[in-house]
């Protein structure tokens, strides 16, 4: 298949609103395509590389050679050139790997290098979601869209689980088992106001774990060996050494753990976000850091222990066996009761110590890899929500110049985002001087002396007092009071909260 092909199934999906829609020009697509070229097909309109990484950075890609007139390349030699520029290391790397770029775009239309550019950088944004992926995949299998899902939550990669579909079906998607050494789609929470409306929506009795503030892992083990991701599945073994040797002193070599890494002060408090997030994704002289900022490691799952899959346990089963191989001082804090009282006094305690909430549990969900639920809930003392900019106006006054008043929009199931509201509160100098630069990056679409409007692609977590409704914005609610808490550079425009979540907040 020609890369063009792709390209114009991207940009009409980018350019049709309605989800089925979205879905048809996928699944067409993925019909067609052939099954070496199945995963890189799929790969692409998600707007992610097969490589993940493959080292070009934005000097890399100046003075680029002129586009072709027609358009020639396939999947198969673009996705070859892009695996030999990840390849390169060593002695001259640099112009090896900016040869073998020009190389790459020399054979691409103008059409095409625009794509490729975005691609490389993460900056699709098609509107492909995982969802609407899974969906095509489905219809353009045959295969029931449910056990896409499960294969995906086993194999937690959605371009692998789709070539599987495509070439062999249910049959192929049945053989998915959970691997040691494979990273699994995290489980994800979904947002209550406060712990009783969680424990109603989780059901009683009810689990009410820490919500610590670090780093999401899941940690696998295969006798010595280990490795360890993060909860966008990056590989980040290396970083992490407190844990490695946390996983080798437990008794079971056959394990996978869900948890977190989090540098804690000496009184027991947690340093900020962007301390553990630093010192847990450094590359250089991590044995420096290790000594500077030590982490500290806490579990609170079990997916696998001594070669059984425990995925469709109930949580209460799952924890017998993470209690039976974890150390105590190593699992998350946490509460069984049935008692609204006792679930508040434990959420003040948490929050006295500095964490961010508590996450309610219901003792008979399995785990959900990949998706929200009423399975578990988390509970802030304020409201918080990761939301996605879709524009920003420029300042005036001691602000002119920067891009501050932010247009917030919570993410739709049915595709796009739905506008909330704007905010230009909690924004140090630093932070506008930092998103100024980086909004001009994504600028595209209509704008005007006072409004850049932005591919929706940054997540950032705001604070609020409150949904109200408001017939200003398209979908009926606004937020109170809203500031921004901090950036979220680890997690995707996926991850967002919906405007459903949002919804159930309203006052």
């Amino acid at each position: 298949m020609l890369l063009i092909d792709v390209v114009r199934v991207s940009e009409a999906v980018a350019r049709t609103s309605a989800r089925l829609g979205k879905i048809g020009l996928l699944a067409e697509l993925l019909g067609r395509v052939g099954p070496d070229e199945a995963e890189t097909a799929i790969s692409y309109l998600s707007g992610e590389l097969p490589q993940r990484q493959v080292g070009v950075g934005w000097r890399t890609l100046e003075d680029l050679p002129q586009p072709k007139l027609a358009a020639t390349a396939t999947l198969t030699t673009v996705d070859a050139l892009l695996s030999r520029i990840k390849a390169v290391s060593g002695q001259g790397s640099q112009a090896a790997r900016k040869a073998l770029v020009e190389e790459l775009f020399a054979g691409l239309t103008s059409q095409e290098q625009q794509f490729m550019r975005r691609l490389l950088f993460g900056e699709l944004r098609q509107g492909a979601l995982d969802g609407v992926m899974i969906e095509a995949v489905a219809k353009a299998s045959g295969a029931p869209s449910a056990d896409v899902r499960r294969a995906l939550t086993l194999r937690g990669w959605l371009p692998a689980v789709g070539a599987a579909a495509l070439a062999g079906g249910v049959t192929a998607l049945h053989e998915f088992r959970l691997e040691v050494g494979q990273a699994v789609s995290p489980m994800l929470a979904s947002s209550a106001p406060n712990v009783a409306a969680a424990l109603e929506k989780a059901g009683t009795p009810a689990a009410l774990e820490w919500k610590l503030d670090g780093v999401r892992v899941q940690a696998h083990r295969s006798g010595a060996e280990v490795r360890v991701f993060t909860r966008t599945l990056d590989d980040i073994t290396p970083q992490v050494p407190e844990l490695v040797e946390a996983l080798l002193d437990m008794p079971s070599e056959d394990l996978v753990l869900d948890g977190e890494v989090i540098a804690l002060r000496p009184d027991g408090r947690p340093h900020p976000f962007q301390v553990t997030a630093s010192r847990a994704t450094s590359k250089t002289d991590v044995a420096t850091l290790r000594e500077r900022t030590p982490l500290s490691v806490f579990f609170f799952d079990a997916l696998r222990v001594d070669g059984a899959d425990l995925l469709d346990l109930p949580y209460e089963r799952r924890q017998e066996a993470l209690i039976r191989t974890v150390p105590r001082s190593l699992l998350t804090p946490r509460l069984v009761t049935e008692e609204v009282a006792e679930a508040e006094r434990f959420f003040i305690d948490v929050v006295k110590a500095g964490h961010e909430g508590l996450v309610v549990k219901s003792l008979a969900a399995p785990y959900a890899a990949g998706r929200r639920g009423a399975g578990w809930i988390k509970v802030k003392p304020r409201h918080t929500l990761d939301l996605v900019v879709l524009a920003a106006e420029w300042g005036h006054g001691r602000r002119e110049g920067k891009l501050s008043n932010l247009h917030l929009g919570a993410r739709d199931p049915e595709g796009g985002f739905v506008m909330l509201g704007k905010t230009f509160k909690g924004l140090t100098d630093e932070l506008l001087a930092w998103q100024t630069e980086r909004f001009l990056e994504l600028a595209e679409g209509p704008t005007d002396s006072w409004t850049v409007t932005l591919r929706p692609e940054l997540v950032v977590e705001i604070a609020f007092d409150g949904v109200q409704r408001s017939p200003r914005y398209p979908g009926g609610m606004a937020l109170r009071f809203a500031r921004v808490l901090r950036y979220r550079p680890d997690k995707r425009v996926e991850d967002a909260d919906t405007v459903d979540t949002v919804r159930s907040l309203m006052l």
